[in-house]
C-alpha cells in the first residue's frame, strides 16, 4: 500500500529538470496503470478459482488484490493531480484518508484470513487441486517484479518517496505469489492439504504490517515531509 510522501512538483521548479521529470511522471503513471490492470485481472481469477476450489489462500490472495487495486489507484489519481497542479496539501489531506481507510481493510483481511485458515486446519477441510492457481500464481511471481522494478527507477527520477513505497508494495506482492505457489503446488504434487491454509496464515505478518502503517501513516507523513523539505533547503 502506497505511503504518503512529499510530491514531486518542487522538482519542477527552475534548475529541478522538469522536462525530464514530466516524462518520468508520465511513465510512472503508465507503470501504476499496468499494475492497475493486471490487480484487476489477478483479482478476478484468484477469487474465481479460489472459490471453486475451496482454496483460502487463493481467496486471500484475490481479496488482497482487491487492495492493491485502491491503493493502486490512489497513487495514480495522485500523479495525475500532481501533474495538473493541484494544491499539495489538498492532495495529501485528500490520501491521507484513503490510506487510513485502506489501513483498517487491511487489518480486517488479517482477521478474516487467520479465523478461516485456522478452521480449515481444524476441520481438515481438503482444498481442491487449482491449475489455474498455480499459473497465475507463478505469472504473478515473474510480473510483479518487474513492473515494481520500473516503478522504483521511475521513482528515483522523480523524487517520489509514494511512488518508491507503492513499488516495494508491488515487490512485495511477489512474496505472497511465491507463498501461495507453494502451497497450491504442495496440495496438488504432495496430497498436503494443510499447505493452503498455512500458506494463508504466511500472509498474515504482511497483512498486519500493512494494516498497521496505513493507519499510521498520517504521522509518517508529516515527519517525511519535514524531512524533504529540509533537504530542499540545503
Amino acid at each position: 500500500m502506497e505511503r504518503t510522501e512529499p510530491v514531486a512538483s518542487d522538482l519542477n521548479s527552475p534548475g529541478g529538470g522538469g522536462g525530464d521529470v514530466a516524462r518520468w511522471r508520465r511513465i510512472a503513471s503508465r507503470l501504476v496503470a499496468a499494475t492497475l490492470a493486471y490487480n484487476g485481472v489477478e483479482a478476478g481469477v484468484a477469487l474465481w478459482s479460489g472459490l471453486s476450489a475451496a482454496s483460502i489462500a487463493l481467496v486471500s490472495f484475490g481479496l488482497d488484490s482487491v487492495i492493491e487495486i485502491a491503493a493502486a489507484a490512489v497513487m495514480l489519481r495522485r500523479l495525475g493531480l500532481e501533474e495538473r497542479g493541484v494544491d499539495r496539501e489538498a492532495v495529501e489531506r485528500s490520501e491521507r484518508r484513503v490510506h487510513r481507510f485502506v489501513g483498517w481493510t487491511f487489518l480486517a483481511l488479517a482477521i478474516y484470513v487467520t479465523v478461516e485458515a485456522s478452521s480449515t486446519l481444524w476441520r481438515h477441510a481438503e482444498p481442491s487441486e487449482s491449475v489455474v492457481g498455480i499459473i497465475l500464481a507463478a505469472v504473478s511471481l515473474l510480473v510483479m517484479p518487474v513492473i515494481a522494478w520500473g516503478k522504483l527507477r521511475a521513482a528515483r527520477e522523480i523524487r517520489s518517496g509514494a511512488l518508491r513505497a507503492e513499488a516495494k508494495e508491488t515487490l512485495a506482492c511477489s512474496y505472497l505469489s511465491f507463498t501461495l505457489l507453494a502451497g497450491l503446488v504442495a496440495n496438488a504434487v504432495a496430497g498436503w492439504w494443510w499447505a493452503d491454509p498455512v500458506a494463508a496464515l504466511l500472509m498474515v505478518p504482511w497483512l498486519l504490517r500493512e494494516g498497521v502503517e496505513g493507519i499510521r501513516g498520517e504521522e509518517e507523513a508529516e515527519r517525511q515531509v519535514e524531512e524533504w523539505r529540509s533537504q530542499l533547503e540545503e
